[in-house]
């Protein structure tokens, strides 16, 4: 095999270690492969009765090539899950796995008991059957594996699907609807081959870092291709990784539009250039393919590591990744319009007005600062390595009383790198960063936000937590996993 300086690159950032893997999906599938879409579920066709089974399995990821892999209802990753606002969903997820497992309902404002986090365990032969009320507006939510101590592995696995809230104010927006036609799931992951086989990075740097891989995925597929209609289009794009930030742009440059945070739709598109999304984030943007060309959706180099640990051959990476990848970036999905040339779409004006909580009626304010606690000191995997206000999580400790009904600011920062933040059970906003204004990218209401220098949130809490806690945490998975998480209730 011949090695370019770009597969040395991928094997050295990739493996999240001073070993180098030596293989990259390009080694592997000359030949690009059509996107795959996730099946489609639509609850009310299913009388609101939808069944899932998490399942071990076997992928072909490449050609004759089968990975061990997890997934709902399939091998790897799960259906799409269509629901309605105003709605009751009962979801009966069957657990086949011989260990625990929990399915939490990442992003749906829900009751605690129901939020499928550490504490709503499915053991094996077990089935959790949720009554799923739905009460918020349109938006592009995510389901995944949540279990203490193995989230970080389960979800690399494949444990992860996405669940699509519509409304009636959606629909009368008239934007593209089409599933797997101009209105495309794109769950963006990176995870690692070696001679075309997943394997789970394991070891001290995977703690440190994050599990990061050599191959970048889009709904499970390597060296992607969506064809796509000549007109508009529209991406719900969700970072499904457990450690990488993407920084996303079209290999043209072309402009894009903006149009839904984790809460759902915007008051207007915001037209950019690039968009970035930290694990657990996601975005829907409107793409116009009217021009016929194909073109390719890439991301920059992510360089978001511990600071100690950018040392010897990973600084020497993180250089390359400067130099080979800053000019052209990596590609994530390549996009191939039919029927030549058409018509330029229309972009609506405006969106939906959404209700904003008032600063002003915020009288309780908490300090939350994300960092490395003992691990160096002889950390376990149930805690000790990764803290949140200098404790690792402790499943029967409630770190905070919140109150139903009130709203709080919460200012949340990160040492050593950027965290995505997490609050199960609430949408917040972003009121200021380090002292000052938000960026774009926080526009929006969110329950996922990246932060490094300290972030003031606009929290409110309308969901109660009485018979369970909710969790708040870094959504770098084995982070997590290793302690960077803290509970609430209210009262």
């Amino acid at each position: 095999m011949t090695l370019s300086r770009r597969s040395v690159l991928a094997g050295a950032i990739g493996a999240g270690a001073f070993t180098y893997a030596g293989w990259t999906a390009g080694d592997a599938a000359v030949e690009r492969q059509p996107l795959r879409i996730p099946p489609l579920v639509d609850a009310r066709k299913e009388g609101n009765a939808v069944a899932l089974r998490v399942q071990a399995g076997a992928t072909e990821f490449f050609p004759g090539r089968a990975s061990a892999s997890l997934g709902y209802s399939g091998g790897y990753l799960g259906p799409s899950i269509r629901i309605y606002r105003g709605d009751n969903v009962e979801i009966a997820v069957t657990n086949t796995l011989k260990e625990d497992t929990t399915v939490h309902w990442h992003g749906l404002l829900i009751p605690a008991e129901l939020d499928g986090g550490p504490h709503q365990i499915i053991v094996p032969g077990d089935t959790w059957r949720p009554r799923l009320p739905i009460r918020q507006p349109a938006a592009t939510l995510f389901y995944h594996s949540h279990i203490h101590g193995r989230t970080g592995a389960q979800v690399y696995s494949g444990l992860a699907g996405l669940l699509l809230v519509t409304d009636e104010g959606e629909r009368a927006l008239a934007l593209p609807s089409e599933y797997g036609v101009d209105d495309l799931p794109v769950v963006i992951q990176d995870r690692q081959f070696d001679d075309g086989l997943m394997v789970v990075p394991q070891g001290m740097m995977t703690m440190m870092q994050g599990r990061r891989g050599n191959t970048i995925l889009a709904n499970g597929t390597p060296n992607a291709t969506a064809r796509v209609p000549n007109r508009l289009v529209r991406l719900r794009l969700v970072n499904g990784s457990n450690a990488r930030i993407y920084d996303l742009s079209f290999g043209d440059n072309r402009a894009f539009h903006w149009i839904a945070s984790e809460g759902g739709l915007l008051d207007r598109p915001i037209s950019v250039r690039s968009l970035t999304l930290a694990p657990g984030e996601r975005g829907e943007v409107l793409v116009d393919f009217s021009n016929g060309q194909a073109v390719s959706l890439k991301t920059a180099p992510d360089t978001n590591m511990n600071m100690p640990m950018m040392i010897g051959p990973l600084a020497q990476a993180r250089k390359l990744a400067k130099e080979i990848l800053g000019g052209q970036g990596e590609a994530v999905l390549q996009f191939v319009p039919v029927g030549g040339l058409g018509t330029p779409s229309k972009i609506p004006e405006r969106l939906v007005e959404r209700p904003r909580a008032d600063p002003s009626k915020a009288n309780t304010r908490r300090r939350f600062v994300l960092g490395m606690g003992g691990m160096m000191g002889g950390g376990t995997r149930s805690g000790g390595g990764m803290v949140i206000n200098g404790r690792p999580f402790d499943m029967n400790r409630i770190d905070e009383d919140v109150r139903l009904g009130e709203t709080e600011i919460w200012e949340v920062s990160g040492e050593m790198m950027s965290h995505p933040f997490h609050i199960h059970g609430v949408q917040f906003e972003v009121l200021s960063r380090n002292g000052g204004k938000p960026i774009l990218r926080d526009t929006g209401a969110r329950d996922t936000v990246l932060v490094k220098e300290p972030v003031e949130l606009l929290v409110h809490f309308d969901q109660p937590a009485e018979k369970a806690p909710f969790m708040y945490h870094c959504h770098i998975l084995e982070h997590e996993d290793n302690g960077m998480m803290g509970q609430f209730r209210t009262i």
